[in-house]
């Protein structure tokens, strides 16, 4: 590369410790992989136990709590649902860490609903998770590392060295940008809905805007980030000047 270009990047982005993370956080981001490299956006939800272990909680809650208007009958139950799959996960061998997960986030859900004595409230803890994940994505690309560059580059065998082509770098960014609208889409539809005080409605879209919207907000950040095809058909090599 040449020096002293002024948009060439400079010495701090190859950053052996920057790197060093970058690498870490691609390999254990969860993203699974296909043999033939792409992603698999069905396996890295958990597959289709993995889509009912996420949905199913707060659907139980949200029909319980529509149909007869008991609070406590949904929050034990929902809490219940994510319980037998967290013990079905241990008996399969799962980690420690990926059974306890998802039953941690239904008890929190349910602890922040049975303090005020509010069903909407089940649905704050998201409104923050949200928050946190898109301002962080945000960050990531204005520090000109957006993370579904970091972690699509190792996918892709990149590594780190997308950020010396310009055209992969944007690509990346506006990959991230995707993920950061996946968050704030359900902030806008789905506070309004909690002021509202419109339980049912705010539950279906939180499903609706969970794991499926998440899944599909990934293949299309994947799909603009594939690399530019040269005429032979082959990803064009190297920095773009």
């Amino acid at each position: 590369m040449n020096e002293h270009n002024e948009e060439t990047p400079q010495p701090e982005d190859s950053d052996p410790g920057a790197e060093d993370v970058a690498r870490r956080i691609g390999a254990n981001a969860g993203i699974e992989r296909r043999d033939d490299g792409q992603i698999d956006v069905l396996k890295t939800i958990g597959g289709v136990r993995g889509l009912i272990e996420s949905l199913l909680p707060g659907l139980v809650f949200l029909a319980i709590f529509t149909l007869w208007q008991q609070l406590n009958a949904a929050l034990i139950a929902s809490v219940a649902v994510a319980l037998v799959f967290t013990v079905l996960r241990l008996v399969r061998r799962g980690t420690l860490t990926q059974a306890l997960t998802g039953l941690a986030g239904v008890a929190i859900c349910a602890i922040f609903s049975r303090v005020t004595g509010e069903a909407k409230d089940y649905y704050v803890p998201g409104f923050y998770t949200n928050l946190a994940y898109g301002g962080a994505l945000v960050v990531s690309i204005l520090v000109r590392w957006p993370l579904m560059g970091v972690i699509f580059g190792f996918i892709r065998s990149e590594n780190t060295q997308w950020r010396e082509n310009k055209l992969r770098a944007r690509q990346y960014a506006w990959a991230t940008w995707i993920v950061v609208a996946v968050f704030a889409a359900r902030l806008v539809v789905q506070f309004p809905l909690y002021l509202a005080d419109n339980v049912p409605a705010l539950g279906a879209a939180r499903l609706a805007m969970g794991v499926p919207l998440y899944a599909a907000g990934l293949w299309v950040a994947w799909m603009i980030s594939r690399p530019q095809k040269a005429p032979t058909g082959d990803p064009i090599p190297g920095p773009i000047a």
